[in-house]
This record gives structure tokens, sequence and C-alpha cells, in this order.
């Protein structure tokens, strides 16, 4: 029966009671969904932004993290021995020392045992010395150069005309760099009465450049001399200023 009324055009009954059954939402209550959504997108956006910056801020604090340990590590290695380093040297001045209060022919007046002794000795201080350079340990041999105070320690004052202000003339005890730190700072005499040292600057790529009024160059050039005035008071050269 059903399926004759279909064929014949009429509207079965079971689907016409479906339709009239069923309520089509209202136009406000679509809008008022709509604005529920639009909030939930909102708050999911701001969350979203938010666990953004967490997470990026979490990743600078890791990669702060890593470069810190990484030079902790780095430092660690370089200047762990600072201490023991540091204790050597003093071991190294009483080896030099002993060798330097021997005079210069002591090996042909002495014995085969004595000249072994010496020779120990001098052994002695250039493999500590070898041993500390291959941990980063470096000396310090100013002779010659301006005094620094951050390597250098003034002990005492020499005359000198001759050599600029501040140059170091003698080495009373070798300093020593560990890295970029310094481990003993060197012991120095330092010139004084001469010429003042002339100042440097030093460019982007490393050259250092007087700039001392005596090192920049003179014109020793005549000036020209100046025409004389007309009877107006005015040169009685003709100025071009046209380029």
């Amino acid at each position: 029966m059903t399926n004759n009324k279909a064929e014949n055009g009429e509207p079965d009954s079971t689907v016409q009671q479906m339709t009239e059954d069923t309520e089509l939402p209202e136009f406000d209550d679509v809008e008022e969904s709509l604005s529920e959504i639009d909030e939930q997108m909102e708050l999911l956006q701001a969350e979203n932004a938010d666990l953004k910056d967490k997470y990026l801020r979490l990743m600078a604090e890791m990669e702060n993290l890593r470069r810190r340990t990484a030079k902790e590590i780095k430092d660690a290695n370089v200047y762990g021995v600072t201490s023991f380093a540091r204790d050597m040297l003093a071991v190294g001045d009483n080896l030099g020392r002993a060798l330097a209060a021997m005079p210069d022919n002591v090996a042909d007046t002495v014995d085969e045992a004595f000249k072994t002794l010496l020779e120990g000795v001098g052994l002695t201080e250039r493999e500590m010395i070898n041993a500390l350079g291959k941990h980063g340990v470096k000396k310090i041999d100013p002779e010659g150069e301006k005094f620094d105070p951050n390597f250098h320690q003034a002990m005492f004052e020499v005359p000198n005309p001759d050599l600029p202000n501040g140059t170091v003339m003698q080495v009373v005890q070798s300093g020593y760099v560990i890295g970029e730190r310094v481990l003993r700072p060197a012991m120095v005499g330092v010139t004084k009465g001469g010429p003042k040292a002339p100042k440097t600057t030093t460019t982007s790529d490393g050259i250092s450049l007087a700039t001392s009024a005596a090192d920049i160059p003179q014109d020793t050039s005549e000036e020209p001399e100046q025409p004389a005035p007309n009877g107006d008071g005015e040169s009685g050269a003709h100025v071009n200023k046209t380029a």
C-alpha cells in the first residue's frame, strides 16, 4: 500500500508525520550557538598562545642552561688545575734559582756526579714547565714591552732617558697565565725619565695605530703669500667659486 502511494505521487503518511514532529531550530538559537563557538575558539586560541609562549621561554631557558653548562665544563677543564699550577710555580722558581746560583764554568770544575746532579735539576725544571704548558699555563716574559698592570707588577723604577716611560726594563720574576686568566703577574722594573710612550689605538683589524702628536706627520710646506689688498680693502685675487 505504501509503495503504491509513493508510485502514485501521494505523500507517505510516515514521512509526513516525521516532518510534522521535527521542529526547526529558531534563528536566535543558532546565533547563540555560534556565539558560544566563537567564545570557545577565543579561549582555545588564548590558551594556545599561552602554551606557545611558555614553550618558547622553556626552550630559551634550556638553551641558556646548555651554554652555561658548556662554559662551566670548559672552564673546569682549563682552570681546574689553577691552584695546583700556582703551587708548582714556586717549585720551578726554586729550581731556577738553584741553577742561577751556579757559576757559568762550574761544569768544568766539579766531578761527574755533581755535573750529573746539575743536569738533572735543569731537566726537571724544563719538564715541569713543559707539563704546565700542556695544561694551558704559559710564561710571561715582558722585557722591552710596555708596562701592563693587568699582567705586570712594578717593583721599582729605573731612570732611563732613552726608553719611553713605563717600559719594562728588567724582569725580576717571570709571570704566568692560564687560559685567559693571570696565574701570577710578572714582577718587573720599569723605566722613568724618558719620552712619553705613544698612545695606540687598535682598529677592527687588530692593527695598532700611533696617535701621539709626535707620530702625526706635520705639513712643512710654506704657506703661499697672500696678495696685497686693493683700495677697497678686498684682496686683489679673483676667487673662482665654481668647482
